[in-house]
């Protein structure tokens, strides 16, 4: 099957119920978007499609179909995922950084829809789980962003 990542056509070999994470990292070699439960819940795995945050640990690859998927290796492409990376770099959001990539994700989603966002648009759109607790700094950082 045929998949779009970052504006580049790639054919890849594998089950059509294969999770998109594992096409991402194990096949296409982007092991920037991260496993974290597996089960949709921490949001580690976050890619934009179509310009949505999903989890790609419960999609399954055969339901892309022509779908744009982005991710964080492309990011800084997408002028407000430039600015996103740019506010979290100045205000130091990550901790240890594992989940960083998919709160990116999420936070470029939510710019994109929003531009201004209040805080409760940003604690509506930011479901991702952080086990250093950067939510105030990933809040924050959103804020320089969009500024």
């Amino acid at each position: 099957m045929k998949l779009t990542v970052n504006g580049a056509v790639h054919e890849v070999d594998v089950e059509p119920d294969t999770p998109l994470l594992f096409v991402l990292r194990d096949t296409l070699g982007m092991t920037g978007t991260k496993y974290g439960c597996g089960v949709g819940m921490c949001g580690a795995c976050t890619v934009l499609i179509d310009g949505q945050a999903t989890r790609s640990c419960l999609m399954p690859v055969d339901s892309v179909g022509e779908s744009e998927i982005a991710t964080i290796e492309a990011i800084e492409a997408d002028p407000v995922g430039a600015k996103v990376v740019e506010a979290w770099v100045a205000l130091e959001a990550p901790q240890c950084g594992y989940c960083q990539s998919g709160q990116v994700m999420a936070a470029t989603a939510l710019l994109k829809e929003t531009p201004v966002p209040t805080d409760e648009d940003i604690a509506a759109a930011m479901t991702n789980l952080c086990r250093c607790g950067t939510y105030n700094a990933v809040a924050d950082a959103i804020r320089k962003a969009a500024a």
